[in-house]
């Protein structure tokens, strides 16, 4: 394994950072400053690994990242700044936050308020849409972008690595009640870890992908491939004209998707 370099955001509010796939995006993180929290321990974060990024700081609290927002989009103002969305991001899962649907009505009150262009969005690994309040607070943004690497579990468990409860058809039973409230995001790669090939975009990976997208009838997809460093060695860029057949293919079942290469 090889320890590369990752981002941890200190801040419940950070950036503004330009998003090849969202724009200006000011973020908010929902987990502890200096270290992280998800359901997924992904090679590929940029985070970093879980056992690695552990930290003994609290979560923010909703008022914390109220009064944070309130305070950047204020200042950002100021500046003549005004962001294409709020995301929320960080060091992890965001649903995993107790808090999760009270913040999420606190931004958008505060967005409607300060920025009211503002699209909202957050990146979600969708291990937590079994819960009937998380979908609930997710069908109140404007990108609900919720990750679906393949349905093969093999590769989940390998890649994806869950952390607690996943069951893939679940998933997909799941996801299938947001139908175009929701946009797939989805990682594409080539590489070996731990003795693995991590190719997903052979056949084998990529025709029952398309069967579930056409069962979930998502209002996008998003496919993307590395763009930062990774914390494991091994990893490498999908090719792009693989991903940009794979795009073709999906755009034949009536799917707008994009392509982050």
């Amino acid at each position: 394994m090889v320890d590369m370099s990752t981002v941890i955001y200190d801040s419940p509010v950070f950036g503004p950072i330009h998003s090849r796939r969202l724009g200006i995006s000011l973020g908010i993180n929902l987990l502890p400053k200096g270290g992280k929290v998800c359901s997924f321990d992904c090679i590929y974060c940029e985070c970093g690994l879980n056992k690695e990024r552990r930290t003994k700081n609290p979560l923010p609290t909703a008022n914390e990242v109220e009064e944070g927002l309130r305070h950047k989009l204020q200042e950002m103002k100021q500046e003549g700044i005004v962001p294409d969305v709020l995301t929320f991001a960080g060091n992890g899962e965001p649903t995993l936050h107790p808090s999760f649907p009270e913040i999420v009505d606190r931004v958008r009150r505060i967005r409607d308020e300060l920025c009211p262009s503002a699209k909202m969005s957050i990146l979600s690994n969708a291990t937590q849409i079994r819960r009937p309040e998380i979908r609930e607070a997710l069908r109140h943004f404007d990108n609900n972008i919720l990750k679906l690497d393949t349905v093969n579990p093999a590769y989940i468990n390998n890649v994806d690595r869950p952390q607690g409860h996943y069951d893939v058809e679940e998933q997909i039973r799941c996801l299938e009640m947001f139908q175009e409230q929701c946009i797939i995001q989805t990682m594409l790669m080539r590489g070996e870890y731990d003795g693995h090939d991590l190719d997903n975009t052979g056949e084998a990976y990529v025709g029952p992908y398309l069967e579930a997208l056409a069962r979930i009838k998502p209002k996008a997809v998003m496919l993307y491939t590395l763009d930062r460093e990774t914390p494991v060695g091994g990893l490498l860029k999908a090719d792009a004209d693989v991903m940009q057949s794979i795009a073709e293919r999906i755009r034949a079942l009536g799917i707008e998707v994009s392509v982050s290469c």
